[in-house]
């Protein structure tokens, strides 16, 4: 059903009626107006303990997602809420799930050192426990926009790109779909692999300010069962970066039983996820190599953007 008919029952915050005056209002000095966070960087105990306040509601979304504001000792940001009870069933992911999910997609990348996905709290808020996610403003006019995806004419990806595949234009015509050869875009494509994205839309990558871009939307992830889907298939069979391989290697040591990342993740994900986590981190090590499709599931996430 469309996003807006399981928005939880109940009021936006906004749209509360202000109650009337009992009488006559003593004037007072307005509160200072909250520091704003720079965009990118917010420190997870504002989204985990700030005052969460709902503006409105973000339409075209496949689950119920609230555009939101968080307050916390003078210091307030724009952020996103995705609440438990506004997520849509689906058939191969345990009901309920997808936030503590994106929580954990957030904790892996914040583990391997490479802050590719935003900052992700699990937190109760008006509709009850959700995930709450810093919200990544559009670029200014004045900012650089990475180009990341394309479609082209030519049949071989100019340099400094990568070649996804023939994809389907209109009136019987293709066209070349390529990704940017982008050391932050290849990161990516590691992480996925890692926590098995069944999701890698090109919508899902945001730009940010200063040309970099920010990864979200990874409530489908974790999976036991191989269920990677990406647009970033480019590197598919090449060697991983040594600096991949090192971070893999430390990942592996952070998810070791007792370590605290993989504690952590057993709160969000199940016991046999989080062995598959280790099993998937294993055989990137073991092969050196980015994956390729499997051909037991649709490679391309539909629709791609």
């Amino acid at each position: 059903m469309p996003a807006p008919e399981r928005i939880p029952a109940g009021r936006l915050s906004a749209m509360e009626p202000t109650a009337e005056p009992a009488g006559p209002q003593v004037a007072s000095q307005a509160p200072p107006e909250p520091v704003r966070e720079p965009v990118g960087s917010l420190a997870p105990e504002l989204l985990a303990e700030g005052e969460l306040t709902v503006r409105g509601q973000i339409q075209d979304a496949s689950n119920a997602v609230l555009y939101c504001t968080v307050a916390l000792d003078g210091r307030s940001a724009d952020c996103v809420y995705k609440p438990v009870r506004g997520e849509r069933p689906l058939w191969d992911f345990p009901d309920g799930t997808l936030a503590e999910r994106e929580v954990a997609a957030y904790e892996v990348s914040r583990a391997c050192g490479w802050d590719l996905i935003p900052t992700t709290v699990l937190r109760d808020g008006p509709y009850g426990t959700g995930m709450v996610q810093e919200w990544i403003a559009p670029p200014g006019d004045g900012d650089e926009v990475p180009e990341l995806l394309a479609l082209v004419a030519e049949d071989e990806p100019a340099p400094g790109w990568k070649a996804v595949g023939r994809a389907e234009i209109g009136a019987g015509r293709t066209a070349l779909l390529v990704h940017a050869d982008h050391p932050r875009l290849r990161r990516l494509a590691v992480l996925d692999a890692v926590i098995n994205n069944g999701d890698r839309k090109g919508g899902h990558l945001l730009p940010g300010a200063g040309g970099a871009f920010f990864a979200i939307d990874h409530g489908v992830t974790f999976n036991s069962a191989d269920k990677l889907r990406t647009l970033l298939w480019g590197w598919a069979g090449e060697p991983l970066t040594d600096e991949a391989l090192t971070v893999l290697r430390d990942l592996r040591a952070a998810l070791a039983d007792g370590a605290p990342l993989a504690v952590r993740l057993a709160e969000l994900i199940t016991k046999a996820e989080l062995a598959a986590v280790r099993a998937r981190v294993e055989g990137l090590l073991g092969s050196g190599r980015h994956p390729e499709p499997s051909g037991e599931w649709p490679a391309i996430p539909w629709p791609p953007v």
